[in-house]
């Protein structure tokens, strides 16, 4: 069947001190059931279990301190989820919660184990409530906001659609509160296009998002060959809309030439460990003729790395090249950049000929 991912950030969720939008909440419930119905497999990604802290704990206002974030989010992460399933199970349909983190993703095993999971759901036609797992996450292991994890989960199904439902009608030229002719952007064929706009990174007083993160998440899908839809959830309707494929909020069309999902995952979700720099002979080579990086175009080594960690590779100058899983330590490889083919077993008897295989390299 085919599948959309919903995303809903936090200024839908949840007023600017944190109380639920609970007639939001209903009537969104009822469109994903209404989609269910139609033979469409929704998977939920929701923000909000923080704002729900924060108004249950009284707080105020959004915490700085990650151990409060944490606390808040253990407070309101389950009666954020009582919250969606009382309303989808009124709506006739039956959900799970499902909490992913960073690790979650970024261990191809730990990837492949969270696909298997969120598939079976589906295939019970149980509808997946996803969100950060925030009561564990730092800012070193943490998606950065929900718009990146349902990115991410779009990916990971082969959705036929990401729907990013915010507070404003999609993505516009200027930010509609401050400058009176900004125009909704209705249709964008590539990111590339958005280089002249000055898109914000402003949240609601409880979100970590922002419309930049819309369009890096919208970018992520897209190259995955995902349409991705950025438009109001305030507004009635918009879901279907967006599914039929009428014009609203802002569209982005997918990638005529779409990535598998190893080189998105390789490519989003794996951190880089260090880089390798290479020349411009090399550089030629991975991008004219697809080849592996062999030894001999490294030029230096960067960082601390072990064989099958990824690594950024870059131009001497710095020029970011791609990324890729390295099957050398950086200690091995140190040892033999520059070096020939028929130069490598002599110095390192167990050396493979690719430094980094071209199946395993992702260009950027």
């Amino acid at each position: 069947m085919p599948v959309a991912v919903v995303k809903l950030g936090s200024s839908v969720v949840a007023e600017d001190r944190g109380e639920l939008r609970v007639a939001v909440v209903e009537r969104v419930s009822r469109e994903i059931a209404a989609l269910h119905a139609a033979g469409v497999d929704v998977v939920v990604v929701t923000s909000g279990a923080i704002a729900r802290g924060i108004e249950l704990l009284e707080l105020g206002g959004r915490p700085r301190a990650i151990a409060e974030l944490q606390a808040a989010s253990a407070v309101g992460q389950g009666r954020l989820y009582r919250e969606w399933d009382e309303r989808l199970r009124a709506a006739g349909v039956r959900s799970a919660q499902v909490l992913l983190t960073f690790f979650d993703l970024r261990a191809r095993l730990h990837y492949l184990n969270a696909r298997r999971t969120l598939q079976k759901l589906l295939e019970w036609r149980i509808v997946p409530v996803v969100n950060e797992n925030d009561t564990t996450t730092t800012d070193e292991i943490s998606f950065g906001d929900n718009d990146v994890l349902a990115a991410q989960v779009a990916v990971l199904l082969d959705a036929s659609l990401l729907v990013l439902l915010t507070s404003t009608d999609g993505l516009f030229t200027a930010d509609p509160r401050r400058h009176g002719d900004a125009r909704l952007v209705e249709q964008v064929g590539d990111p590339g296009e958005l280089a002249g706009l000055a898109i914000g990174t402003a949240t609601s007083p409880l979100g970590s998002g922002g419309m930049r993160s819309k369009v890096l998440a919208a970018e992520m899908a897209t190259t995955g060959g995902i349409p991705t839809v950025i438009g109001s959830g305030l507004k009635p309707g918009v879901l279907a809309r967006a599914w039929a494929g009428e014009r609203v909020g802002t569209r982005f069309a997918p990638h005529p030439l779409p990535q598998s999902s190893f080189k998105l995952w390789l490519k989003y979700a794996k951190p880089s460990q260090g880089r390798v720099l290479i020349d411009a002979g090399a550089a030629r080579a991975l991008r004219e003729d697809a080849a592996s990086l062999l030894p001999v175009g490294i030029v230096a080594v960067e960082g601390a790395f072990e064989a099958g960690d990824a690594v950024d590779v870059a131009l001497a100058g710095g020029e970011p090249v791609g990324k890729g899983i390295t099957n050398y330590a950086a200690g091995e490889l140190a040892l033999v950049l520059g070096r020939k083919t028929s130069e490598l077993r002599a110095i390192l008897p167990h050396a493979t000929d690719e430094a980094v295989h071209r199946d395993y390299l992702v260009l950027g």
